[in-house]
């Protein structure tokens, strides 16, 4: 029988490497209300909840970046708890918490891992905040399955409104190589970050080893298209970093502003691709507006 293609961790050592990293990243993180592992068609899903005194909406989902986790939201949970109720997912198939167990072939799979979590949380409804691919995840889900969601929030989308440029691919390459000196990944990911050093940076040290230690197995995501923008039914708020080097800035903001139907785009100018730890306070309050209008 064919091994199946799944993402996986390398070794054991790199495993414990990566869960020691994540366990210290998550010291900054608000204790979670609770923790639950959610088992889906494709593997269980890592999920803390936690809980707002001022919950007056439906709660948000946290989506992360790539080869990230939930410790990447440590700078915004608490302003983020203000407005409502938060779950933070790990995503499947991604360095993190989740396990993935069966093969994510397509991006109707990735809809599919995520609905099926959804659908095991006990509210009816969600306010999606999605960051780099979590924006494009989140996206993918409100194409495809859009019954539980209220509202979509892009931070820095990658693929949802413009390509990826062939130069950060090709940059990214030698930080996909495991082998290479971490020095590579450390480069790659400060590049990214506007330049900012990374280096003995928790979340960035946890990052840092999801890339070396991990492998991931499943296609990459393709680009959302301005007809199904400008077909989804639900409002979406897109935040765009105008020092952002996965994408076209300018682009990015011209094709949500004119795609959307809801037209609430926000542009950030001097912010990089690490918009969630740069513009935190921003966030929350462009995010309060547009879940309370």
């Amino acid at each position: 029988m064919p091994k199946k293609r799944l993402g996986h961790w390398n070794s054991p050592a790199g495993y414990e490497d990566y869960r020691a990293k994540y366990a210290a990243a998550m010291r900054d993180v608000p204790a979670p209300d609770a923790t639950h592992d959610i088992q889906t068609g494709f593997g269980t899903v890592r999920t803390y909840r936690f809980k707002s005194s001022a919950a007056s909406v439906d709660p948000l989902v946290l989506l992360p970046g790539t080869s990230s986790g939930t410790p990447v939201w440590a700078g915004n949970l608490d302003s983020l708890l203000t407005i409502t109720d938060v779950y933070a997912i790990d995503l499947l198939g991604e360095p993190g918490m989740s396990v993935q167990t069966e093969p994510i072939t397509s991006d109707e799979d990735k809809a599919a891992w995520l609905d099926q979590t959804l659908a095991a949380l006990p509210e009816q409804k969600f306010n999606l905040l999605g960051l780099s691919i979590g924006g494009w995840t989140a996206m993918n889900l409100a194409v495809r399955r859009p019954e539980r969601i209220a509202t979509v929030t892009t931070l820095d989308a990658v693929n949802v409104y413009d390509g990826i440029p062939f130069a950060i691919i090709v940059r990214s390459l030698p930080a996909t190589i495991k082998w290479l000196p971490r020095s590579w990944r450390d480069s790659f990911n400060s590049y990214t970050a506007g330049g900012k050093p990374v280096a003995h940076v928790p979340v960035a040290d946890m990052i840092e080893s999801g890339m070396k230690n991990y492998t991931i197995r499943q296609p990459p995501p393709h680009r959302i298209t301005e007809q199904q923008l400008g077909a989804l039914p639900m409002p979406v708020l897109a935040i765009i970093a105008g020092r952002s080097v996965m994408h076209d800035p300018a682009t990015a903001r011209r094709t949500a502003e004119q795609a959307l139907r809801t037209r609430t785009v926000a542009f950030y100018p001097d912010a990089s691709h690490a918009i969630n730890g740069e513009y935190p306070d921003r966030i929350v309050a462009d995010l309060r507006t547009f879940l309370n209008p």
